[in-house]
């Protein structure tokens, strides 16, 4: 048998991915979010510290040590589909989210430094479906 590197074997063969990705939606995306976090309900998470004032290119690299963006981008699944960190810019790009639903789900001035991550989870889901925003928030939207 002759061993090739792979750099050489496309001269001699048609090389395809045996798998290509799947493409998720955003629901799926944000649903497998609220899945990753609700399977360690008790497990307590950073928050992100008062992404409101922080100025844009500041808040976008914002990040924390297990956060629930550190959650979603452990998953080898979101990560497959795309999510590139636990940065809070990418989390804004790769769940079609607004920086405002990234606010509600993330940042500190929801409750301190630290939530559990069934909460996280919550949030989530309520970012998902805005017209049900007072079932999981006590709000009204104003959508």
């Amino acid at each position: 048998m002759e061993h090739k590197p792979l750099s050489e074997l496309s001269t001699v063969a048609d090389l395809k991915p045996s798998m290509q990705p799947k493409v998720l939606s955003k629901r799926e995306r944000l649903d497998r979010w609220a899945e990753l976090l609700e399977r360690e309900p008790d497990r307590i998470l950073h928050t992100l510290e008062e992404i409101e004032w922080k100025p844009k290119a500041e808040r976008r690299a914002l990040r924390a040590d297990n956060s629930a963006l550190t959650v979603a981008f452990n998953d080898p699944v979101l990560r497959t589909a795309g999510l590139e960190s636990d940065r809070f810019g990418d989390a804004v790009r790769f769940f079609q989210i607004t920086e405002h639903e990234a606010h509600i789900v993330l940042c500190s001035c929801h409750g301190g430094e630290f939530m559990r991550s069934d909460e996280a989870a919550r949030r989530v889901r309520g970012i998902r479906s805005p017209s049900l925003w007072s079932l999981y928030f006590g709000w009204f939207s104003y959508r």
